[in-house]
């Protein structure tokens, strides 16, 4: 599924080789799944250097649109090793390597790896982590970010009856993670961790390991084994 490849290259940091193959990107689009087009097109207009800032902004403050999918399940908890490393295997069987820097749950890592799949594994792939696509999509959405759209296809092309919109609810109510002072608090609350862990209060602690824990329970990780299918 090639159009797998290419929402994750959309997803990911933007590469200013994108915009040096804008007619195969638009072609591919139209080919595969043309209710992206507006979206290809308005991403492929603005300056790339703009694009990469609104990126960092969206992706890289607070952990709620994180775009790594085991921080919305694991998040600091023992068992998100375990699910790396079952992952990892995953994608070495496959033939897909890594290199030193990338983490096996990174959302367009993953997408590459079941763009070399059979249409029907991938399509399952997609159905696994569908509640996580959901869960993003939606949060995008309510910060009113056309990123929601990559997230919504991808839910469109597995056939998963989940979309931004079923999320609503839940994001509506959500406190913001990406302000300065959420941001702070985050900031102090890893300092005091980082001088004396046991000077925290376990229950805290144990409460901001599962913040994002029972968000979304995907049904390739088995949770009470601590793996992958």
């Amino acid at each position: 599924m090639e159009m797998l490849k290419l929402i994750g290259m959309l997803i990911e940091y933007p590469d200013e080789a994108l915009w040096q193959h804008q007619p195969e990107i638009v072609a591919l689009t139209e080919q595969h799944y043309p209710a992206l087009l507006p979206f290809v097109h308005a991403y492929l207009a603005a300056r790339p250097l703009d694009q990469q800032a609104d990126w960092c902004a969206l992706f890289e403050r607070g952990r709620a649109t994180s775009l790594l999918l085991f921080e919305h399940v694991h998040a600091e908890s023992r068992d998100r090793g375990q699910a790396m490393v079952d992952l990892l295997a995953q994608y070495e069987q496959a033939g897909l390597q890594l290199n030193c820097r990338e983490l096996p749950d990174y959302l367009p890592l993953y997408l590459e790896y079941l763009s070399l799949r059979p249409a029907a594994e991938a399509r399952q792939g997609l159905l696994d982590i569908a509640p996580i696509l959901a869960l993003l999509g939606g949060r995008l959405k309510e910060r009113e970010s056309p990123f929601h759209q990559l997230f919504d296809a991808l839910l469109a092309l597995a056939e998963s009856p989940l979309s931004s919109d079923s999320v609503t609810q839940q994001t509506a109510a959500e406190p913001r993670d990406d302000t300065r002072e959420a941001l702070d608090a985050v900031w102090e609350e890893e300092q005091v961790k980082f001088i004396d862990d046991n000077a925290c209060d376990n229950s805290a602690r144990q409460q901001h390991q599962r913040r994002f824990r029972d968000d979304a329970a995907p049904q390739y990780l088995d949770l009470s084994a601590g793996g992958t299918r």
